[in-house]
Formats: structure tokens, sequence, C-alpha cells
């Protein structure tokens, strides 16, 4: 098309435009999306006419790249995950996030002492880090606990973290009411590391007391931390120990989806031994120590190098493995099943946020309607008291005037 020709092009738009323009706008749009399909049939047809042609064999529609063009958005966007740690000092909790995600997420932690430790009370610290491999990213935020089981009175020490796992509900449920609904992030705990210790016999009550109050709320994955303390007999008994008393009291940790049956062998071998693993028992370390030749991170010992990465020592790859592997199915459990319940719950009050005050007030009036119903109740009785006597009465009067 000559220059010419477009701008004549042009100006018959703007004419048909007015021509069209007032009452009729449907029209208008109609007859100026024709013009525009014309010109541009005209245009594509006089410079590329062979460029829509079939390379695939006949009925090939072309939806199968669907997934291709979920992943590429995926990747452009990024993905987020929210990771709690939760479990006593001195168990490896700061080393062993360290070791699952190649970073540092703790520069300038300070330990505090004993004397400190007797009346402090749980904090919150949440770390993010944007972690970036092969063209993926990640923001990871990892959400630690110091504090946590420290004080000598350890009863309300997971108040702090139940409140905080609800305050994440309660802002995303604030963001996805708002107006702006397009870039919403996503704060809500999608797993917690349980950390238990490996020098008892199973786990201690604060462990039962915590995992039921939060079991409803966010998906647990128990872990049995400075697992080369324990020789491999020890550590299966301990396994079982926990698996049964976790059963005992019904609480609800996080279980793996079984493998489809169209997946391949491999994966389904993996998920099972994936299973038969938990809980997990692992060893961190940041330090590469020099064994059988190469380069490895692990703990070096009088008597050996317990390493990190090796399948023979600990359950960490099968806890890194498992993390990876399933971070999406975290997601999807967070989403339709914890965040549903809470969501559920709010609506069911009328969409108001309840705090302790609120739910005293809700106490006071809920015994002041039932002393007012107690109340109301006892004056009917007595009113239909007074009323069978008055008729008792009337009776007795009528039967003595006819005698007379």
């Amino acid at each position: 098309m000559t220059p010419s020709a477009h701008g004549a092009g042009k100006g018959g738009a703007r004419a048909d435009v007015g021509h069209w323009a007032g009452p009729r706008r449907g029209r208008l749009l109609l007859f100026f999306g024709f013009s525009a399909i014309e010109k541009t049939s005209l245009k594509m047809s006089k410079q590329q006419p062979t460029q829509f042609i079939n390379p695939e064999t006949p009925g090939y529609v072309g939806f199968a790249n669907l997934p291709n063009q979920v992943h590429r958005k995926s990747v452009k966007k990024g993905f987020e995950f929210t990771l709690m740690v939760v479990g006593e000092s001195g168990l490896g909790k700061s080393t062993l996030i360290n070791s699952l995600f190649l970073t540092d997420l703790y520069p300038e932690r300070i330990i505090p002492g004993a004397a400190e430790k007797i009346e402090r009370t749980v904090q919150i610290e949440a770390s993010t880090v944007e972690i970036e491999e092969r063209g993926v990213k990640l923001r990871l935020t990892v959400v630690d606990t110091p504090g946590y089981g420290d004080a000598i009175n350890c009863r309300d020490c997971f108040k702090t973290i139940i409140a905080y796992i609800d305050e994440q509900f309660e802002r995303y449920l604030h963001d996805e009411s708002g107006l702006n609904r397009r870039h919403i992030v996503d704060n809500r705990v999608h797993c917690c590391f349980y950390f238990i210790s490996p020098f008892g016999h199973g786990l201690k009550p604060l462990d039962v007391a915590f995992m039921k109050a939060i079991h409803n709320k966010v998906n647990i994955v128990p872990v049995i931390a400075k697992a080369d303390t324990l020789t491999l007999k020890e550590r299966e008994r301990l396994k079982k120990r926990i698996l049964d008393e976790i059963e005992e009291h019904n609480i609800k940790i996080y279980h793996l989806p079984d493998a489809e049956s169209d997946e391949d062998e491999d994966f389904k071998e993996q998920t099972r031994l994936l299973k038969a693993s938990i809980p997990f028992s692992v060893v961190g370390s940041n330090q590469l120590i020099e064994a059988k030749g190469k380069k490895v991170r692990g703990r070096l010992y009088p008597w050996g190098v317990v390493e990190v990465e090796n399948p023979e020592h600990n359950d960490f790859l099968k806890l890194r493995t498992m993390l990876i592997t399933h971070m999406q199915d975290l997601q999807e459990v967070t989403q339709d099943l914890h965040y549903e319940n809470f969501r559920s719950e709010r609506l069911k009050r009328g969409g108001r946020k309840v705090d302790n005050e609120d739910m005293n007030k809700d106490q006071i009036l809920l015994e002041k309607e039932a002393e007012l119903r107690r109340m109301q109740e006892m004056i009917a009785r007595m009113q239909a008291q007074m009323q069978m006597q008055l008729q008792g009465g009337d009776g007795d009067g009528g039967a003595h005037g006819h005698h007379v």
C-alpha cells in the first residue's frame, strides 16, 4: 500500500466515524473494525502471502502448547514460598536452612546467654532472599522463631507464632478483597519445619501441644535435628516412636501425595522412599571438607566425616528433594485447605476480626442473653399460674351462686 493510499484510507476511516457517530455507536465499532480488518488483510496479503502455514500433521490444532505458555509466564513472574522453622535453640535450624538453599540468611546472628533466655519471649524474624537458578527466580521467605522453648515457663510460648500465621492469612484476605488484586504478595506460611530434639525418647509435651495448635493452619514437616548424634538403630527407633506418638495424639502432619499412575517408575520409587523417611533425620553444615579426594559439605569428627549430602549418612537430600518437588503441592494445600478454612471462619463471623477483647465481650453478651431468657421463662410460668388461679376462682364463684 503506497503512502498516499494509506493516508486516503485513514481519511476515509475518519469520515466513516463521523457518519456513524451518535446514537448508533455499536454500528460505529463494527464498521470501523471491518475497515481495520480489511486494511490489515490487504497489507498481509501483499507482504507475506504464505505466513500462515501448518507445519504439523493434519488434525493438529495446537492447544498442546498451552503448558509451554504457562511455563513461560510462570518463569517470567517468578515464584514465592514461605518456610517457617520452629524448634528449641541449638538444634541447628539456621545451619540447615543455609545448607538447603546455599545462602547465608543469618550473617549477624547474636546468640543470647542463659540469663537472657529466662524471661525471653518468642520473637518472629522473617528473612527474604531472591534466589535465581537457570533463569528461574524464587522469592524465599524464611520465618525463624528465636526464643521458642527457651523460657522456664513455655505454656504460652507458641501464641506469638499462631498470631503471626493468622496475621498473614488476614493480610492476604484483605488484599484479595481489595480493589487492586493484580500484585498480591503471598506471605502465607506454606510449610513449617518442626525440629525435634534427638536427645529424648520421642516427643516432648511442648512438641505435642505446639503441633496440635497449628496443624490446622500450616503444613507440618517433622525433622529430627542433629541426626549424627544417633546410631542407625537409634535413628530408626526414634522415627517409629515419633510416628506412633503423632498418630496417638491425632496430629495432622503433611502427607506427600501419591504418585499418579501415569508417572514413571523412578518418580514412584522416589515418592515411596520420601514417604518412608518421615520424619526426616538431618545434618546441616556449611563447611567444605575434603573426603575421599573431593570437596564435600560435612562435619569432621576424630573418627571420620559425616557428609551432609550423602543419603547413607542422613536424610538431608531427601528433605530437600521433598521440599523442591512438592513445593507447588504445599502451596496448593495452603490455599485450598488451610486458607479456605480461615476464610470460611471469617465469613461466618461476618468478616469481623476477633481478638481477645471481642471474645470477652461476646462471652458477656451470651451470658446476658441466657440470663434474660431464664427471666422471661420464669415470668411466663408465673403468668400461667396466675391465669390458672383466676380461672379456678371464677368456676368456684359460678357454682356457688347457682347453689344458692
